[in-house]
Order: structure tokens, then sequence, then C-alpha cells
């Protein structure tokens, strides 16, 4: 039976269970244990992690008013995720007027299925893709190669992520954790013809996958694009990127599929001056995009003579439903928040076991896909997955207060949690100290934890089920003495006796200086 009152609002559904990238195999605290022991990849995350921190605090530093701009984003988001449905609506409605196809996707499965149906209507068998952190979350690669459709990455990190069979890392550079040695493999590996003596500079590296893409940018008739941003007031669509990739996907082929997240709209085309300032500079470090596409449907003759836009939902509306949580799709990618994060910078990316790894991608996941849609969902863990520092929220451009959420969605699951050790535990302590005798019954008893205390008293190991605490961290041996019965002692009345002496002289001391 529905609990949904007849003309009541339902929940908003979240991106179903099992279907695309949201959701890990294994809990964050398992995952992150395995690559902790990984030396290499510690290596290449602290080296370049470093490196962009670096050089986005110089940029950022050059501008009198880089705080401001961050207000104005943070209030243009806002607003944007205040007035979402009728911006949308207006988007369809001009990317209509000039030619474009809009389509509405519930949820992956949805925006996978229209996108390979419009691919078969092309009769092609090849796409090539610009680098769509929305196609990675719903899984796009894997389904259209099921029904015997590849896609080529053209992105440099993406591409070596997909020739090595393996997942992003890290929202800008997916590849973060490979280094050039390994990438080297990889090409000697998986791409036809390379030069057997190819070696691991950058530029050669970078040579080789150029000549391997140039071919399939010239033969393609199909591109899939994301987009950081649609323009509601124009119906313009914009791509960011560094390579020239984009480019060349976006003005070759005939055809044009983009795959769009419904939070990337903003309202007004002026808007774009503030956020082409603040994206650059957060993510890569640098003062512009070397490449910033822009496109308004359909130009005859000039560019793709076909445009579709899919407008991908896939538990948005689920977290703009939640008053606390909708903050989260204020995100613009950049990810500033990750380069800072202590956690992830040891622990790497596919720990998260989301396409949207670090803190952003904490709470992010949780939203879009629930914490709750199996028992021991491993997306419960992510709100975990964080010390609390803070340098997120001062990292963020756009201001999201992500160490807020994080506490919110830790207080989310533990209400949907049910009857656990912890609450157990908690209700327990709570009947003791509100009980006077009992407390001072529990103090006295507590004095035993001496005899389990090593030579340093601190305690390194506790019995079960407090393991998991004394795995982590040492506990100082509880005094001889509580408070209370020190209070009683002759030694404890004297002591507080001399401090009241000693007060009623300092306050004699200050009127005499009067």
């Amino acid at each position: 039976m529905s609990s949904t009152f007849l003309g009541m609002p339902a929940t908003p559904p979240r991106s179903p269970y099992g279907t695309g990238n949201l959701r890990g195999d294994r809990k964050f605290p398992a995952a992150a244990h395995d690559d902790l022991g990984n030396a290499q990849l510690r290596r290449n995350l602290g080296k370049a992690t470093h490196t962009i921190r670096a050089k986005r605090l110089n940029v950022t530093g050059e501008l009198p008013d880089w705080e401001e701009l961050r207000d104005a984003g943070a209030a243009i988001k806002t607003d944007t995720m205040n007035r979402l449905p009728e911006l949308l609506e207006e988007l369809e409605r001009k990317v209509t007027e000039r030619g474009g196809t809009v389509h509405w996707a519930r949820d992956g499965a949805e925006a996978n299925e229209i996108v390979a149906r419009l691919v078969k209507e092309t009769g092609s068998k090849e796409v090539i893709k610009v680098k769509s952190m929305a196609t990675q979350e719903i899984g796009l690669n894997e389904h259209l190669e099921s029904i015997g459709i590849t896609p080529h990455e053209t992105d440099l990190a993406e591409l070596i992520v997909q020739l090595a069979h393996d997942k992003p890392s890290h929202i800008l550079v997916p590849a973060i954790h490979r280094n050039r040695d390994e990438i080297r493999e990889i090409f000697l590996k998986e791409i036809p013809g390379v030069d057997p003596s190819l070696d691991n500079v950058p530029a050669h590296l970078a040579a080789a996958a150029r000549a391997y893409l140039r071919e399939k940018f010239m033969t393609t008739k199909v591109a899939v694009s994301g987009a950081n941003f649609g323009i509601a007031e124009t119906g313009t669509l914009s791509v960011v990127e560094s390579e020239g990739n984009g480019r060349m996907c976006l003005t070759l082929p005939d055809t044009l599929i983009t795959v769009m997240g419904i939070e990337k709209v903003l309202p007004r085309y002026q808007d774009l001056e503030v956020f082409l300032q603040l994206l650059p500079r957060s993510s890569t470090g640098e003062r512009m995009n070397p490449y910033t596409s822009m496109w308004s449907g359909v130009t005859p003759g000039d560019g793709p003579q076909t445009f579709h836009l899919v407008l991908l939902d896939n538990g948005r509306t689920a977290a703009l439903a939640d008053g606390i949580g909708r903050e989260a799709l204020n995100c613009i990618r950049c990810s500033a928040c990750l380069n800072v994060c202590p956690v992830y910078e040891r622990a790497g990316g596919h720990a998260y076991g989301s396409t949207y790894p670090g803190p952003i991608g904490a709470v992010l996941t949780p939203q879009l896909a629930g914490m709750h849609a199996a028992k021991d969902d491993p997306n419960s863990s992510l709100p975990y997955a964080s010390s609390l520092c803070g340098a997120c929220f001062d990292a963020c451009p756009v201001k999201i207060d992500i160490p807020s959420m994080l506490v919110e969605l830790r207080h989310q699951h533990t209400e949907q949690a049910g009857t656990t050790a912890e609450k157990l535990a908690m209700k327990a302590a709570a009947a003791v100290m509100s009980r006077p005798k009992l407390f001072t019954t529990a103090q006295k008893a507590s004095g035993l934890g001496r005899v389990i205390a090593g030579r340093d008293k601190k305690i390194s190991h506790l019995p079960p089920p407090f393991t998991g605490w004394s795995d982590s961290r040492d506990t100082p041996a509880p005094p001889r003495q509580t408070f209370r019965s020190w209070l009683a002692s002759a030694e404890g009345a004297a002591t507080m006796r001399a401090a009241a002496d000693e007060h009623t002289r300092d306050q004699q001391q200050q009127e005499e200086e009067k």
C-alpha cells in the first residue's frame, strides 16, 4: 500500500540501484585501506595535487575581487536551483527554436536508451566523445559497447583510462593515479600501430595519442559531449577544455548529442562572465581555458547539422528536494575540493566507488543514488570519508558548505540506519549520565581500566565491540581518583579553600588599587 496520500507529492526518485557508476562494491574504509597500501598511487596523487594546488593559489591571488566572484557564483547557482523548472523549460524552448531537439531522461537507463537510439538512427557504429562526467555517471560507454557501438574517448586522460580498462579517479584529471611509465605501457599495449620504441617523454606520449585520435576525428560521424553550462536565455551550450579535442568533436561530426545534468543550466548568457573566471582558476590553475566552445542549436553549413540535447535527472530532483543537500547541485565540477582534501590525497578516487570522488562526491553521490538502497549500502560510508577540516569549503569557488552537508548526511544515515550497536551504546550512556548514583558508580568502575593500561598509562587494545576505537587511537588510562572523590577528600577541600582565599586577596587588592 502506498504511503503517499492522494494529492500529496511523492518523494522524487533517486538513481536506480544497480545502474551506472554511482555506487562502489565496497564501503569506503575497506576500499581506502587497500589503496593506502599502494605507494606508487600515493606518490602520483601527492605530486599532482600539490602542483595543481600551488598553481590555483597563485592565479586566484592575482584577483582583488576573487571573494566577490565566489559570492556572485554562489548567488547565481542558488537562484538557478530556486527556479530550475522554469529555466529548464526556457532552455528547451530556445534550443528547439535554434534547430535542436531536446530529450528528457528521468534516469541513467533512459538516457542510455535515448543516446543509443539516436546513434543507431545515423547508422554509425562508432562515436567520439568529449569528456563528460554525466556519461560516465550513467555508464554510457558500457551500454553502447553492449549493443555493438564503439565509443572513443578523446580527452587524453579519459583515453588513458579507457585503454587501461580502468575507472577515473579525479574529476578534472581522471588518470591522476597513473604516471608516465604506466601510460607508456598502456599505449604500447592498446594503441594499434604505435611505435615500439615509444618512450615516456610526455610530448611523445601526447603525439602518439594525437596520431591515434586524428583518424577518429576525421572519420567518425557522431559525437557525444557533456556540457559545462547551458544558458536558458539563449539556448547556448558550452564546453571548456584544454586540449582542442572538444573543438574537434563539436565541429567535425554530422551529428552531435549532448548529455547534460539538469543542474548545469544558468539563467543568462552574462552569467558566463563569472563562471569562466571561477572555473579555470579553481580547476587547472589557469587564468582562462585554452578552448571554450559554445554552440546554439544548428547552423546550416557550419558544424553538426543534427543536434540533440539530453537533459539528465538521475536523482538530481531528489537532491533538489533536500533543503540542505540541494546545495551540492551548485557544484561546477572544478575539483578544487579534491586537490586540498587530505583524505582524497591519501586514499585516491577509486575508494569512493563513484564517478564523483573526493569531498563533493561524498555529498553528491548519496544525494543522487541514496545511502540505504540495499543492506550495507557502500554509499552509507561516504559521509564519513572526511576529517571535516573545512579545506574544501575554503577552496570551493561557489562556496558550497561541504562540511555542514557531510554532518547532515551523517545525521540522516544515523536516523535511517535503525538499531545499531552505536545507538544502543549512546542510549545506555544517556541512561547512566541522567542518574547521579549510576553515574558515580560507573565512574568508580572505570578505574578498572588501569589494569589493562600499558606502562605509558595508555590503553591500546580494547575488547570487542570496542576494537574499532582502539585500532586507530590510544585511550588514556582512567585516573586513580574521580573528580568527585577528589573533591570530597581532604586534599580537594584544602585546594578549594586555598583557591577561595586567593580569590578574596585578589579582590581586596583590586579595591585598594581603585
